[in-house]
């Protein structure tokens, strides 16, 4: 990415996207999600599937709050459980992170997120007949439809970097790479300093933010903004009938209660959802230019972001970052979508 100069300020001027009108047809957004799919993963994942403005071209998965095994499961079980009518391709993975992301908040997470990720959803997966590795699908989908697909991921960014070292053009010929992960302002998830996503993988995450493509960050700051408490559940859509309906109150359920109680909240961050969100609606944020490195070898900051603040750019920015998001928006979106699909006998 080569942003325009930057005044001699911290940041950028704030902006926020404006829609525009248009009288020909809508296009549907090419989106790729590379997941380690845990409860609200897998509720993104579903939005984005029953959204008829998206394309979900492929669905790969990576290690992150799961392991590598579990989350190329888990991918399986929620496209069983919905059974669109177009299937997205399937990414595996085989590789497993020195550092997964054992715990939030001090807390275990298999307590917050089920021992398999999803809560209690068994997995219903098989063994692949011809498994394509997450890193091989992300460039297949990529090459055919080049500077056409946004990808997002919601993990670790193993697999990105290891699709550059298939195709080193790889993200030149991404549309844009939405990455949620990250923290800006205030603090981490998984230690004080730092977030699962980035800590689990600091490296991969520190290769991306300095390749030079077009990229979004969704940081912790902005994602735990958009939440859902028991209240909330309420306004999404019941139906006994509906194997949505059913897979949807499953996961919120259980992500609830446990968050209830083993982190003494009422509600939950549905950091995800706000990713996708910044991925197919744009107007519901402001954002910045940063200049924005990772820590890597710190024994206590591993995986933290680290903003170059000085008055005097002594870096170019090489990223975009989210720093507001409204939030009533972006739920109303994900409730819409859910509805709509109720309502049109998914």
């Amino acid at each position: 990415m080569s942003p325009e100069e930057l005044m001699p300020e911290e940041f950028e001027p704030e902006v926020k996207s404006q829609p525009t009108k248009s009288m020909s047809p809508i296009r549907r957004h090419k989106l790729v999600i590379d997941a380690d799919p845990g409860l609200i993963d897998a509720l993104t994942i579903m939005v984005a599937i029953l959204d008829p403005q998206i394309d979900v071209l492929a669905l790969t998965a990576t290690a992150g709050v799961v392991s590598g095994k579990q989350a190329n499961q888990n991918m399986q079980t929620i496209l069983n459980r919905m059974d669109p009518q177009k299937y997205p391709r399937l990414g595996c993975t085989e590789v497993e992170l020195p550092a997964l992301i054992s715990s939030l908040r001090e807390v275990p997470i298999p307590l917050l997120i089920g021992e398999n990720g999803l809560g209690d959803c068994p997995t219903t997966a098989v063994s692949l007949a011809s498994p394509h590795t997450s890193a091989k699908v992300l460039v297949d989908v990529v090459r055919n439809n080049p500077h056409e697909v946004t990808v997002l991921t919601l993990g670790p960014m193993t697999n990105i970097v290891l699709a550059c070292e298939i195709a080193p053009d790889f993200l030149q010929e991404v549309k844009t790479l939405i990455c949620l992960g990250g923290s800006i302002n205030e603090g981490g998830d998984v230690t004080a300093t730092s977030e699962g996503n980035v800590y689990a993988d600091p490296e991969a995450a520190r290769y991306v933010f300095k390749s030079s493509c077009l990229k979004t960050l969704v940081p912790l700051d902005i994602s735990d903004q958009l939440r859902l408490n028991f209240g909330a559940l309420d306004r999404l859509p019941q139906d006994s009938k509906s194997p949505i309906s059913d897979l949807v109150h499953q996961l919120l359920s259980f992500a609830l209660r446990s968050s209830r109680r083993h982190l003494g909240q009422e509600g939950i961050a549905l950091n995800g959802l706000a990713a996708l969100a910044a991925a197919v609606r744009p107007q519901f944020f402001s954002r910045r230019l940063m200049s924005v490195d990772v820590e890597t070898g710190g024994e206590l900051t591993r995986g933290m972001l680290v903003v170059d603040r000085r008055g005097v750019r002594h870096q170019e920015a090489n990223l975009e970052v989210l720093t507001e998001i409204d939030d009533h928006a972006a739920f109303d979106y994900f409730t819409g979508v859910l509805w709509s699909a109720i309502e049109n006998g998914e």
